[in-house]
């Protein structure tokens, strides 16, 4: 079961310790492509699920929350060092698993410390949004629904051949219809990369059902890309992006108003290699 958590104050003497004291990270750090020139404050470390399979990120670290007196002092040193950092974001894998005032406490805290401050964002799961245990569909959908509600804007990620070859058609099918009854504002790619990023037992726990599991290579997953821009049809616009490391080919656009686009761009990456990254030069 997901549990939330909350730490310690800063003691008073705190703010005075912290003036010279530069923000020093608990690496690996991780971040989305859309946060790599904003300031990242670790709110935790870790993740507080940490057992996909898919997913290696967090695997040598032990998920804890980071007491508020140590968030508060990266605050400072960041808003020391960039005072005009307008963008934050809250690492490590799920900010959102700590409870409402404590996270209230970290953003009055920027909010006093950065004045030109317009957003800070983290990672989160639908668990993380008070939803019952299980990324089902519907669960999701209500996670994404809940948030809008909330006036909070939510980028959903979409694993590509995260179905192996069997479940292909019927993986891409299902995540468009999601999109499509609960749109997101952010929507992107990744592709799922076994030999860079698999966490252990990932092949065993998809074999044990009876089917071998079939990566596809970077032409299936275009097809793939392909397939749910098709078929995308929100009710409202979504920003697509597929310019995260894993990707083979970088995209950019908004649905369904550059569907054309961005088809013809998939289809000439998939006849004439045009535009492809090599994988020499992709990351997780």
């Amino acid at each position: 079961m997901c549990q939330r958590f909350v730490n310690i104050l800063p003691s008073q003497d705190f703010h005075q310790d912290c003036e010279t004291m530069p923000i020093h990270y608990n690496m690996p750090l991780w971040r989305p492509p859309s946060e790599g020139n904003n300031l990242i404050i670790q709110a935790t470390l870790g993740c507080s699920y940490n057992h996909c399979s898919f997913c290696s990120m967090y695997t040598d670290k032990t998920f804890r929350a980071r007491p508020l007196a140590e968030v508060c002092r990266d605050i400072d040193a960041g808003a020391r060092d960039w005072p005009q950092a307008d963008r934050v974001f809250l690492a490590d894998g799920d900010a959102m698993v700590l409870l409402t005032e404590h996270l209230y406490r970290i953003l009055d805290h920027l909010h006093t410390r950065l004045p030109g401050l317009a957003r800070v964002s983290s990672y989160a799961t639908p668990d993380n949004i008070r939803i019952a245990k299980g990324a089902s569909p519907k669960g999701i959908a209500r996670a994404i629904q809940r948030a809008g509600e909330a006036g909070v804007k939510v980028s959903c990620m979409v694993i590509l051949g995260l179905g192996g070859r069997e479940y292909s058609e019927q993986h891409i099918a299902a995540t468009a219809a999601l999109v499509n009854a609960a749109p997101p504002a952010y929507l992107s790619t990744l592709q799922l990369d076994l030999y860079r990023a698999e966490a252990p037992g990932f092949v065993p726990r998809w074999e044990k059902h009876g089917s071998r599991f079939q990566p596809l290579n970077d032409g299936e997953c275009l097809d793939e890309m392909a397939h749910l821009i098709a078929a995308l049809d929100p009710p409202r616009p979504i920003i697509f992006r597929s310019n995260h490391a894993s990707n083979a080919l970088p995209l950019g656009g908004v649905l369904p108003r550059d569907r054309a686009a961005l088809l013809a761009a998939i289809a000439l990456a998939r006849d004439a290699g045009h535009g492809v990254r090599p994988r020499s030069v992709r990351g997780y």
